[in-house]
């Protein structure tokens, strides 16, 4: 079984979901797949979350799935029953990575300042969310806070305001792994069930991420 972070890397690009009925879940993992995007991340901001991850780790177990918007251990817990093989949270929370470390679960916590970061680093994290990365500044942000980190190997997958537009710039950071794509498989498009769209959707972030990985490498 491959590796979470190794198929992100090799992706460059994770759609960031919030789906609010179990019964859209294997439909979703379809589109993403049909759009050659074998992994997901289920925030868990609605009621939903946990059932959608168990249904897609049941019906489509190709599809990589993990876990977002974890803001409490009892989230983090359920998320690891349902089948999710990461995880990530908006913010740092010293405990919440502790606890991910317990149960053997890789877990990115979010940052947005180099406050953040060192505090993260400590706890050892070399790899973190950047959140919201549009709101924080965009891609000279990220790339400032980044450098004096370089050195330790800390890595981002930035996300929030991310666009299919500016995939290229964020992916021109060599400390970035991946972007964090809200746009991919929208909540809306998600309830008004077109699935097609986000498999269009998932193609062409795919595409452009992989434009941009194959010049860094």
């Amino acid at each position: 079984m491959t590796n979470p972070i190794d198929l992100i890397a090799s992706l460059g690009v994770v759609p960031v979901i919030a789906i609010e009925r179990v019964s859209d879940a294997v439909a979703l993992a379809d589109a993403l797949l049909e759009g050659g995007l074998p992994i997901a991340e289920i925030t868990f901001r609605t009621a939903a979350a946990a059932d959608v991850l168990a249904a897609i780790r049941d019906a489509r177990p190709e599809l990589c799935i993990g876990a977002g918007t974890i803001l409490d251990q009892g989230s983090l817990r359920r998320a690891i029953e349902s089948g999710a093989r990461f995880a990530l949270a908006p913010g740092f929370d010293p405990e919440i990575v502790d606890a991910a470390e317990s149960l053997k679960l890789p877990f990115y916590p979010g940052i947005m300042t180099p406050t953040d970061l060192t505090l993260a680093v400590a706890r050892g994290v070399r790899l973190a969310k950047f959140f919201p990365a549009g709101v924080a500044g965009g891609p000279k942000a990220l790339s400032g806070i980044a450098a004096p980190f370089a050195h330790l190997g800390v890595r981002f997958i930035p996300t929030g305001g991310v666009t299919q537009a500016s995939i290229g710039e964020w992916l021109d950071i060599p400390q970035v792994v991946a972007v964090g794509g809200t746009w991919i498989a929208k909540t809306d498009d998600i309830r008004e069930g077109r699935f097609k769209e986000i498999a269009r959707n998932a193609a062409a972030a795919v595409k452009a991420a992989r434009q941009k990985l194959d010049e860094r490498a």
